[in-house]
């Protein structure tokens, strides 16, 4: 569905029908400059060299309609040929008119078909490109005519303005048209996910109630079968409240507890991808009855590398949790994307880290913090900070820039 709306909306692209123009534009405006010589040929003082350039005119304009109906053809090697043909029409034209007429102020031999030239500089690139295009014709237009006469300065500033000002409304429709694929991507990802919820509401998540309940009723046995229903209950109603699916793993590999992957699992997958992460992706899994997860409504993208490395950060960190504050501590995961990084929060209810302790780990050569946290974030270029009050438990800010990448995987 998200893939049809995406391209609906690239039928609605106010390119195409600017791409159009520009091909019925260019095939008029060659016609019109081949009137004009031929009503002032007897006029001309070499008509060779005016009949030959308007013959190269003609095929080249007929020849290259394809790669002026859309920009994916029309390459910058095929601009920089179109320009040269425009700019030699205009420096031959003193060499085939005469010089009354050049004085007189008669037009160029290829005349209004230069500006198809640089249209196709706006459409394609945008109004830097449309500049670049227009400055060189407004050079070559004063070269033609020995100085920059008022005829002469009108045209050229009349191009130029037209050429920024429509490339200017393409960069804008660009960037209208991305906002409203992205805007009905995550329309489309809405509903499915509705519907998925809906789905199941109606089957898994009734099921697990009930064997919660049932379980809590039988007692023994049966109620520590209810407690982990339940438990799996509140992750999977997380996990579909956010939208965000899991990562598949293997069951043979064990568990780190609440669900979550274990970190060494995230550390070491997916490492050959290039594309950005979903850093919620990563981290949803780690929810539960006694983890919390707050997540931005919008995709967390990050480098793969460092997507996995931070949520393995994650995972450390929530292992320390239940190995040091018990397994009824209470956790909360808070992510948050800021211009220049992503900040993750990891924190607990525990009795907290008495005075020194970590400097006794390390000492002893328990280096969980050490390696697996602040390690994995140093390699990153990024920092883990660590904020623990006895009795008040603690606190794990991890930071890691936008174009953060440290040298090891570089």
């Amino acid at each position: 569905m998200a893939k049809d709306r995406r391209e609906r909306a690239v039928r609605m692209s106010v390119e195409l029908p600017l791409w159009r123009a520009l091909t019925a534009y260019r095939v008029l405006t060659m016609v019109y400059a081949i009137l004009l010589f031929a009503f002032a040929y007897g006029q001309f003082r070499r008509q060779w060299v005016a009949v030959v350039y308007f013959a190269v005119l003609s095929v080249w304009t007929l020849a290259t309609l394809p790669r002026v109906a859309g920009a994916a053809r029309c390459t910058k090697r095929f601009l920089g040929a179109d320009l040269t043909v425009a700019l030699a029409g205009i420096l031959l034209t003193p060499v085939a008119d005469s010089h009354a007429r050049v004085v007189g102020g008669a037009t160029t031999m290829p005349s209004i078909w230069t500006a198809g030239s640089v249209l196709a500089f706006a459409i394609k690139g945008g109004w830097r490109w449309a500049a670049f295009a227009s400055s060189l014709v407004a050079v070559a237009n004063v070269t033609e005519r020995g100085e920059p006469s008022g005829t002469t300065v009108h045209n050229v500033v009349l191009v130029w303005i037209a050429s920024i000002a429509i490339g200017y409304i393409v960069e804008v429709a660009r960037a209208s048209e991305r906002t409203l694929a992205r805007a009905l991507e995550i329309q489309a990802a809405t509903r499915e996910r509705e519907r998925l919820a809906r789905d199941i509401h109606d089957s898994v998540l009734q099921v697990l109630a009930m064997v919660q309940r049932r379980g809590a009723e039988l007692g023994g046995d049966s109620a520590e079968l209810g407690r982990m229903a339940g438990e799996q209950e509140v992750a999977l109603r997380t996990l579909v409240s956010s939208g965000l699916v899991p990562l598949a793993r293997d069951p043979a590999e064990g568990d780190t507890g609440e669900g979550g992957p274990a970190a060494g699992d995230l550390a070491a997958g997916g490492g050959a991808d290039t594309e950005p992460c979903d850093l919620r992706a990563l981290l949803a899994p780690h929810a539960g009855s006694r983890v919390s997860f707050a997540e931005p409504g919008a995709p967390v993208l990050l480098a793969p590398t460092a997507a996995k490395e931070l949520a393995a950060a994650v995972s450390a960190a929530l292992d320390n949790v239940r190995r040091h504050a018990g397994s009824a501590a209470r956790a909360w995961i808070l992510v948050e994307d800021e211009q220049d990084g992503v900040i993750v929060t990891v924190r607990d209810d525990g009795p907290g880290i008495p005075e020194g302790r970590l400097a006794v780990a390390e000492g002893e050569g328990r280096l969980g913090v050490a390696l697996s946290i602040r390690g994995r974030l140093r390699e990153l270029g990024g920092t883990a900070e660590l904020i623990s009050v006895p009795g008040q438990g603690t606190e794990v800010e991890l930071r890691v820039p936008r174009d953060g990448r440290g040298a090891g995987h570089e």
